[in-house]
């Protein structure tokens, strides 16, 4: 079976309603977090992707047992510090960096030798960022420079930590919360501005958790020990997922999008908030709270004129995972888009600043990139009449999806290769993109 597509059709009109899978972030926190419960946790909605496909099968490997069927998902936790597994353990993270480094914060508390690795991609990113911190817990470490393979030897008596996180990374601050959730005693965290879906899901659960916030830190205090009661979850929709349909909508001619019950946390909804700054017509309606997460319907329609933008570095953490779209809209605004402190995009699947200039590069739009900064000169009369081939990428889902979004915009003959790599966070993506009318072969 070939591993790429070719588009040669720009999309037509659409008006559509649509339901994405759930949030990716949510389901594998979901299931770590259950795993640590006395008893049966219960989801709906959970994502069936690869990164949380390997979640649980780490988890089976641990000892916990799961049950996954088309409609939900159970898993029957041990209790705290409670996993059973056998000598020489290997944990297999796959492609997914949450899960990587996230599982080892679970692990401080490992009495056995146990082996982390990941494919290609993962094993070229940094652990550094969790294993330093997390060694002060008193767990041992062997690392390649820092990148997977990872061998962890736990410690019977963790001790809490003072953790200072100055990356904006969720991962990050939340491996070091789980290994807090493991140890008793106070641990002190000041993080820089991320993703709060673990301290939601810590709220929810009752778990004492006190969190105090100024404008650039998040100060969290977690009295460990703790044991969980069983969550059940019904995972909301992924505004990553539904990002590329709401760029797709809004670049089109005379297109309209309903997209249902999604995820839009604050610490998420950068990208809404710098599209509408660009001129793009986006209402939430159906607004409530579910569990600590805040939740609503997103309304999309085209827009035909376009602004450039000096993106705000504060909205950075909030769309990591969105810029090479928000790329797009700035390759067809009128006047140069400036996109500063963005290194944490090549802390990714790929080195994604890097990429999103390529991508731009073979599109024919002028753009300056440094090793964390960008500049993109719009040309809102973009037409791509040529050749244009997308490959060696890492496997990076989101460089696939995002390069499928430009052939579908702005034209041209594009074979783009890997489709196989949209499985690790988004396996229904041509599916539902073909719905929408998209012409891909």
């Amino acid at each position: 079976m070939k591993n790429f597509i070719s588009i040669s059709k720009t999309i037509q009109p659409f008006n559509k309603n649509l339901t994405i899978e759930g949030d990716k972030s949510l389901s594998i926190r979901w299931a770590l977090l259950a795993s640590q419960a006395s008893g049966k946790s219960k989801s709906i909605n959970l994502l069936k992707s690869e990164d949380v496909i390997d979640t649980l099968r780490c988890l089976k490997k641990l000892g916990i047992k799961v049950r996954l069927t088309k409609n939900f998902c159970e898993i029957i936790g041990n209790g705290l510090n409670k996993f059973k597994y056998k000598k020489n353990l290997v944990l297999n993270a796959g492609n997914s960096g949450t899960l990587g480094r996230l599982l080892i914060g679970l692990l401080i508390h490992s009495n056995e030798k146990i082996k982390i690795i990941g494919d290609k991609s993962l094993s070229r990113r940094d652990f550094q960022r969790v294993t330093k911190p997390l060694s002060n817990f008193g767990a041992k470490f062997q690392t390649n420079s820092g990148k997977l393979p990872i061998y962890i030897n736990g410690t019977n008596k963790p001790r809490p930590i003072t953790y200072y996180e100055n990356k904006g990374s969720a991962q990050c601050k939340s491996s070091i919360m789980l290994a807090a959730l493991n140890t008793k005693g106070i641990t002190k965290i000041k993080a820089k501005k991320s993703r709060d879906h673990t301290e939601l899901l810590f709220k929810h659960l009752n778990l004492p958790i006190k969190i105090y916030k100024n404008k650039k830190f998040d100060y969290i205090d977690i009295d460990g020990g703790r044991q969980i009661k069983p969550i059940n979850y019904k995972i909301p929709s992924d505004i990553s997922s539904s990002a590329f349909f709401i760029i797709l909508t809004a670049l089109s001619k005379n297109s309209k999008l309903n997209i249902k019950n999604v995820n839009v946390n604050p610490t998420r909804t950068g990208i809404l908030k710098i599209l509408k700054l660009m001129g793009i017509k986006i209402k939430t309606n159906n607004e409530r709270i579910y569990k600590g997460e805040k939740i609503a319907d997103l309304y999309v329609e085209s827009t035909k004129k376009l602004k450039s933008i000096n993106c705000p570095i504060k909205l950075n953490s909030q769309a990591i995972d969105e810029f090479l779209l928000i790329f797009l809209v700035a390759a067809k605004a009128k006047g140069v888009s400036y996109f500063k402190k963005l290194s944490e995009l090549n802390q990714k699947e790929s080195p994604r600043l890097l990429w999103g200039s390529k991508i731009l590069d073979k599109m024919g739009i002028k753009n300056i990139v440094s090793n964390d900064s960008i500049k993109i000169y719009g040309n809102p009369k973009l037409e791509i009449k040529k050749n244009i081939v997308i490959k060696n990428f890492l496997k990076d889902h989101r460089v696939f999806m995002t390069s499928v979004i430009a052939a579908l915009i702005f034209g041209g003959n594009w074979q783009i290769f890997d489709k196989i790599s949209i499985n690790t966070s988004f396996p229904s993506f041509l599916r539902k993109i073909r719905k929408l009318g998209a012409q891909i072969k």
